[in-house]
């Protein structure tokens, strides 16, 4: 029997499957280890619902979106951290020793993050993304760096949710 202090089993199971992800390599250090970065949500059909960017790390802040209730858009109810299907991260490693308020560095980081969210958009069929708020546009072009795409539901999770589409007609 579980102590009732274990959280849910999908909650387990998201936690971990967030974790391997995280600790992946990427370019000889694990993904979540980057201090600066755009990292994008999508849910199970495949839609981004989600783009953000960080500047403090990119394990704390996708962790903080996704086991707890302390960001924006999670508590206001903007993102459900188990409608997250898939993660894609864009970390910028030339941006690693710099100083989170360093202008040069916040300015790369707002442009990919408004490219990123502009892809994202356009690749979306419903033309929309579940953001409290849309990214300032910005006008400088950047180019969108390598990135790492994983699923962060298990398939012991996926068991008992199994993806489905419905179809709403309308009113």
């Amino acid at each position: 029997m579980a102590d009732k202090l274990d959280p849910p089993f999908e909650t387990q199971e998201l936690r971990k499957k967030l974790s391997e992800f995280l600790n992946s390599d990427f370019n000889g250090m694990k993904i979540g280890h980057y201090k600066f970065g755009v990292y994008a949500f999508f849910d199970y059909d495949g839609e981004p619902i989600y783009v953000g960017q960080t500047n403090e790390m990119l394990r704390t802040r996708i962790r903080r979106h996704l086991t707890n209730q302390r960001t924006d858009a999670v508590a206001m109810n903007v993102l459900d951290p188990f409608e997250v299907f898939e993660i894609e991260i864009w970390p910028l490693p030339e941006l690693q020793n710099k100083n989170g308020k360093d202008p040069d560095a916040k300015e790369a980081l707002n442009a990919l993050e408004y490219a990123i969210f502009k892809i994202a958009i356009k690749n979306s069929k419903f033309s929309a993304i579940l953001n409290e708020k849309d990214p300032p546009p910005v006008a400088a072009q950047v180019k969108i760096p390598d990135s790492r795409q994983d699923c962060i539901v298990s398939e012991l999770v996926l068991e008992l949710r199994p993806v489905s589409c419905q179809t709403f007609a309308g009113d």
